[in-house]
């Protein structure tokens, strides 16, 4: 019998309790995955990458202006797809982040408005509930979402670690491009959080 994935990762490996969520009536959980990896130890790998990464993947989604629905949403869709072929995946942290946005705009696509509410799945705690936006990430993502999209992309892979080169190939993009959106993606968050912190004082 199919189980949810949620359930399967919680099977495996206990997520950390929730400290600070995002999402007030509980995170959405996947659709039914089938009954893969294999071996023990792809799903041991998998219950690792799933509580390790599934946060920052769900910010990753929200620096491409998703609301934490939509976010968390397109997270749990990408891992529900990494699951079922987990032991094909050569580069998870990549790999994810492609998908995941990819999800994003299916989801907004196949809904009449992007603020649809969500059904309430079970399951137990999500890692991404442990998500918390300090003030300059809330800013970040404030400030992103005014920003092309083609700008917030390039960040948002920057901000995780990715190289201009790495960017370029998985957004199919010249890397000189990429380095020119990052370079007015951060123009235009220096000069956010200058305001702010003028502002502030």
């Amino acid at each position: 019998m199919a189980l949810l994935l949620h359930d399967l990762v919680a099977t495996m490996n206990e997520a950390s309790p929730a400290q600070v969520s995002l999402f007030q009536d509980g995170p959405p959980l996947p659709a039914q995955a089938a009954p893969s990896p294999t071996s023990s130890k792809a799903r041991a790998d998998f219950a690792h990458h799933y509580r390790s990464l599934m946060p920052g993947l769900t910010v990753f989604v929200i620096r491409h202006g998703a609301n934490g629905h939509e976010a968390l949403e397109a997270a749990q869709a990408a891992f529900a797809l990494a699951w079922e072929s987990w032991e094909t995946i050569g580069h998870p942290q990549a790999w994810l982040r492609r998908v995941a946005y990819r999800q994003l705009l299916k989801q907004r696509a196949q809904r009449e408005t992007a603020q649809e509410e969500l059904p309430d799945w079970p399951g137990g705690p999500c890692p991404a509930e442990t998500v918390e936006l300090g003030a300059q990430e809330a800013l970040v993502v404030t400030v992103l979402a005014s920003l092309p999209m083609r700008q917030r992309q390039a960040f948002a892979w920057s901000y995780d670690g990715f190289s201009a080169q790495e960017t370029a190939q998985h957004l199919e993009m010249t890397p000189e491009a990429v380095r020119q959106n990052l370079a007015r993606a951060r123009k235009q968050l220096k000069q956010a959080w200058r305001l702010m912190t003028e502002g502030a004082e």
